[in-house]
C-alpha cells in the first residue's frame, strides 16, 4: 500500500482497531482496490463517517452479569474473548475492542455466569462468542466447555467463530484442539460451530481442510454472514457463497441485515434492496443451500423479512425476547431508504397467523 494511503488510514486505526495475519492478507489481490477481502479487513477512510450506534442491538439490556447475556428463553450467550483472528471492519461489537475487558468474562471469573445457567433449567443452548473463542488456548477453551457440558439441561454448546476463514491453521496445527472437540460430542450433546464466511474467496483449500476436521470431530456446522456492500451484495456472489458452503457441508444459516453500528455506513445495503438481492441469490441453488433466513438482530429479537410486494414489506419475529411477538406479522408501506426495522413507522396492519383460516 502507498505510504500516503497508510498515513490517511492511521486516523481510522486510532478510532477502530486493526488486526490481521499473514494467511488472511495473502488472500487479497492487491492490484484490485475493490478486492472483497481487502474491504473486509483493511481500514477504510469511510469508517470515519458519523453514523450509527455503539450498541445498535442494545445488548446491554439483556446482560445478566459480566460476559453473560440472556435474551431468548432457551439460549444464553457468553462473551469469552475480546480478540479476533483479524478485525472485520464492519464488526457490530467493535465497542469490545475499544473498552478491553469491560464486557468480556475471563476464564477465572466465569463461575457466576455458570451458576446462573445452572439455576435456569430453561437454558438448553449456550453460545460462546466474543471476540473469537478460538483465539483462546485449547486449555482455556476446554475449561469453559467442560463447565457448561456438566450442566445436564444444556444440550447444545455453540461456538461462534470466524477462525476457519481468518486462520484455518489454528485448527490444522493443533491436534489437541481437535481431540478436545471430539470429547464433547458424546452422550447426547453436540458442539455446534457457527462460522462466518462472507465471500467465496475465503473458502480456500486450507479452510476446507479445517472445516473437515471440525466435521469429522462430530461437530455440527452452519454459516452466517451479514449482507455487505461491495463484498457480497451481488446475487451471483451471494449465490456462489451459498453453493460453495453447501458443497463443503456447511449449511447457510442466517444472512443479516447489517446493523446500524458506528463506522459501518459504507458496508450497509438498504434493507429492501438487500432482501431482493437475497431472494435472487436463492433462485439458482439447490434446496440444501436455500436454508438461510434474511434477518435483523434487533434489540427486541431476530426479525425476519417474510415477503415484499409492490407496495408493502412484511416482517415476523423469528426469535423474540417477548413471547407475545410470536405469531405476529407486521405489514409496512415500503421505504426504499430504510436500513433498519426502526426506519419503518406505523404498520399498515398487524395480524396473528393463528387467526388466519
Amino acid at each position: 500500500m502507498p505510504k500516503e494511503e497508510l498515513e490517511r488510514l492511521k486516523k481510522v486505526e486510532e478510532k477502530y482497531k486493526f488486526r490481521a495475519n499473514e494467511y488472511y492478507l495473502s488472500l487479497i489481490n492487491w492490484e484490485d482496490k475493490n478486492d472483497p477481502i481487502r474491504r473486509i479487513i483493511i481500514p477504510n477512510i469511510e469508517e470515519l463517517e458519523e453514523w450509527g450506534f455503539e450498541d445498535a442491538s442494545k445488548e446491554h439490556s439483556y446482560t445478566i452479569s459480566k460476559g453473560l447475556q440472556h435474551k431468548y428463553k432457551d439460549t444464553a450467550l457468553l462473551l469469552v474473548n475480546d480478540v479476533c483472528g483479524s478485525f472485520c471492519r464492519f464488526c457490530f461489537r467493535k465497542r469490545l475492542f475499544k473498552d478491553i475487558g469491560k464486557e468480556v468474562v475471563r476464564t477465572r471469573e466465569i463461575g457466576e455466569d455458570i451458576e446462573y445457567i445452572k439455576q435456569h433449567e430453561e437454558i438448553t443452548n449456550v453460545l460462546l462468542t466474543g471476540g473469537d473463542p478460538l483465539l483462546l488456548s485449547t486449555k482455556k477453551l476446554e475449561s469453559i466447555i467442560e463447565s457448561i457440558y456438566k450442566i445436564e439441561h444444556v444440550k447444545i454448546i455453540r461456538i461462534g467463530s470466524k477462525i476457519p476463514a481468518f486462520n484455518p491453521y489454528r485448527i490444522l496445527n493443533d491436534v489437541s484442539f481437535v481431540e478436545m472437540i471430539k470429547k464433547y460430542n458424546k452422550n447426547g450433546k453436540k458442539l455446534y460451530f457457527i462460522v462466518q464466511f462472507n465471500h467465496p474467496n475465503e473458502i480456500t483449500s486450507e479452510a476446507v481442510k479445517g472445516i473437515n476436521l471440525l466435521l469429522n470431530s462430530g461437530s455440527i456446522l452452519a454459516n452466517q454472514t451479514p449482507l455487505l456492500h461491495k463484498i457480497n451484495d451481488d446475487p451471483k456472489i451471494l449465490s456462489q457463497l451459498f453453493k460453495k458452503l453447501s458443497f463443503i457441508g456447511v449449511p447457510p444459516y442466517y444472512v443479516f441485515q447489517n446493523r446500524p453500528v458506528m463506522g459501518n455506513k459504507g458496508f450497509v445495503v438498504p434493507l429492501e434492496k438487500g432482501y431482493s438481492i437475497f431472494l435472487q441469490a436463492l433462485e439458482t441453488i439447490s434446496g440444501l443451500a436455500k436454508r438461510p433466513r434474511f434477518v435483523m438482530s434487533h434489540e427486541t429479537g431476530k426479525i425476519e423479512v417474510s415477503a415484499m410486494t409492490k407496495d408493502n414489506i412484511i416482517f415476523r419475529y423469528h426469535r423474540s425476547h417477548n413471547p407475545e411477538n410470536y405469531r405476529k406479522f407486521f405489514v409496512f408501506k415500503r421505504n426504499p431508504e430504510a436500513y433498519w426495522f426502526d426506519d419503518y413507522k406505523e404498520p399498515v396492519e398487524i395480524f396473528n397467523y393463528s387467526e388466519v383460516n
